[in-house]
């Protein structure tokens, strides 16, 4: 029997609704209803307004990606412009003027030498072209063996079959290990040591690498584990000695979250592929996009579909309607002086954790980079769920967070006032008292 459920029945609520239809990713749908999920009507500024008029501080900017806040008139007005030229064409073989515009003001800015731009929609696919990419570097160069990848301990990459080989397992992807290809892995931010046992490796193996990912200062969904720009560069002059492809996930820390337009720019890294996503359109439109050097693009460059070809595209890459809010966003950094901004909340942020936050009962480390912040709870015992019941307890009072495990995240719109980072704080030194104690 076939039940219609596209008809609301009379008292059902949103949720309800929702849970009926919608499957949610990272997400147990059989308590979905049961952990109180809000349900997004609209937003102003940097709040979500939910289906009963609440409003709430959007402090994940819905999961990394919006950088200037909601309903930005710039942006909704080169959204409309576009959509009354053309919405989409293909980019497989031909062009479109506004994502040859946005291309050229990326190369402008991005830390690449002799940038080209493959565009997608999501990040995990930016890294996923990256790895295609590095393989066939070597092949078209007819370089033999060089086919492995090293990836760090607590990566996180993504979650399509390549991303998430580079992916350092767990929970999440325990099930799906044997469709992952395995990697050369040393140690995440974590381990003080990281940057010179990786190196060591690179040295031993640079006749098998094909390339090194990293994501650069900030290993994000690791819990915001940070590393030194210092150590960051010592592994890229590494690859760079031998003769290893560097590809740089720019995806969470890209477009100014550590107050820098890229994290590679703290460390003196020009990687031969650098991945985009997230922040690109400010949060408008699912974009994406991989960044080869001109030393690694050339080496596709033959005769027409012969072997050298990138035999690789998406239906939606280079949508025109992403690139032209992406444009327009980019203008928009630069106009309003964004990441002035970053590092003077950057500094907010850090001096009210150190004095409400970091050293009281239960939180065993507070990391930041820029406006990337992880609180990292330190619960007696397992299952209590502490950084789930802290979230909890902020959403009550108006502002969003959601964690990774016992890490509570804190990475809000690039725009956020000071007013608004200490809203932040108090809700969660509330949040805090209510769950670990004083």
């Amino acid at each position: 029997m076939v039940h219609n459920r596209g008809v609301r029945s009379v008292g059902e609520s949103w949720v309800e609704r929702d849970a009926a239809v919608v499957w949610h990713g990272f997400t147990q749908m059989a308590a979905y209803a049961d952990n109180a999920p809000l349900v997004i009507e609209r937003a102003e500024g940097r709040e979500l307004i939910d289906a009963d008029g609440r409003r709430y501080l959007d402090a994940i900017s819905s999961l990394w990606v919006n950088t200037l806040g909601h309903g930005v008139p710039e942006l909704n007005a080169a959204l409309v412009a576009q959509a009354g030229k053309v919405a989409h064409s293909t980019m497989l073989g031909n062009g479109n003027t506004v994502v040859v515009e946005l291309a050229e003001a990326l190369a402008a800015v991005v830390p690449v030498d002799e940038p080209h731009f493959l565009f997608a929609a999501d990040g995990a696919v930016a890294v996923e072209q990256a790895l295609k990419i590095a393989f066939q570097y070597w092949v078209n160069r007819g370089v033999a063996g060089r086919g492995s990848f090293l990836a760090l301990g607590d990566a996180y990459h993504g979650d399509t079959i390549g991303s998430l080989s580079l992916g350092d397992g767990g929970v999440f992807s325990a099930v799906f290990e044997p469709l992952c290809f395995p990697v050369v892995r040393t140690p995440g931010y974590a381990d003080p040591g990281w940057a010179a046992k990786a190196c060591a490796v690179i040295d031993a193996h640079a006749g098998t690498l094909a390339a090194v990912v990293l994501e650069p200062l900030v290993q994000g969904a690791a819990g915001m584990l940070c590393a030194s720009a210092d150590d960051v560069r010592k592994v890229g002059e590494a690859c760079r000695e031998a003769g290893v492809l560097l590809i740089c996930d720019e995806v969470a820390t890209g477009f100014g979250r550590t107050g820098t337009l890229f994290a590679s720019e703290q460390c003196g890294l020009r990687p031969d592929l650098l991945c985009l996503g997230k922040g690109i359109t400010g949060g408008y439109l699912a974009m994406s996009a991989t960044v080869a050097s001109g030393e690694v693009f050339s080496a596709f460059l033959g005769p027409d579909l012969g072997p050298q070809t990138f035999f690789h595209g998406h239906s939606y890459g280079g949508n025109a309607l992403a690139a032209a809010v992406a444009l327009e966003h980019l203008r928009l950094i630069g106009e309003w002086e964004v990441l002035a901004s970053v590092r003077e909340r950057a500094a907010q942020f850090a001096t009210l954790l150190e004095e409400r936050v970091a050293g009281r009962a239960g939180v065993r480390a507070v990391r930041q980079r820029g406006l990337m912040i992880g609180v990292e709870l330190e619960p007696p015992g397992p299952g209590l769920r502490w950084g789930r019941r802290v979230c909890a307890g902020a959403v009550e009072r108006g502002v969003l967070l959601r964690p990774l495990g016992d890490v509570v995240v804190i990475m809000p719109p690039l725009t956020i006032t000071g007013g608004e980072v200490v809203r932040v704080i108090d809700a969660l030194d509330t949040a805090l008292g209510d769950v670990v104690g004083r």
